[in-house]
């Protein structure tokens, strides 16, 4: 991930990335054996539950996470990659430090 200090490593399983010990993203297939593919990720406040609500078929709620403002997107729907981006590049702003953050440009 191009994001300035993210790092990848596994949590519970899965393949995640943080920014300086913090969540980030993490990728999930076939979570709860419900055979979808997508990820779950930190999203500003107001954002998850906008998504959410206009297209359910793309974003949910995910467990566990979704009552801190978490999104869940769906990878297994026709995907707007720019789109997905926006999201990571959202949920990086969220959580890393505002040093950080600046470097993005």
């Amino acid at each position: 991930m191009a994001l300035p200090e993210a790092t990848e490593r596994l949590s519970h399983g899965e393949p995640a990335w943080f920014v300086r010990g913090k969540k980030l993203f993490v990728m999930y297939a076939d979570q709860h054996h419900d055979d979808r593919l997508g990820f779950w990720c930190p999203a500003p406040p107001g954002v998850q539950v906008d998504l959410v609500a206009n297209e359910p078929e793309r974003f949910y709620r995910p467990p566990y996470v979704g009552h801190r403002g978490w999104l869940g997107v769906r990878l297994d729907v026709d995907v707007d990659w720019d789109e997905i981006a926006a999201i990571v590049r959202e949920a990086y702003t969220v959580v890393a430090p505002k040093s950080l953050v600046a470097r993005l440009g």
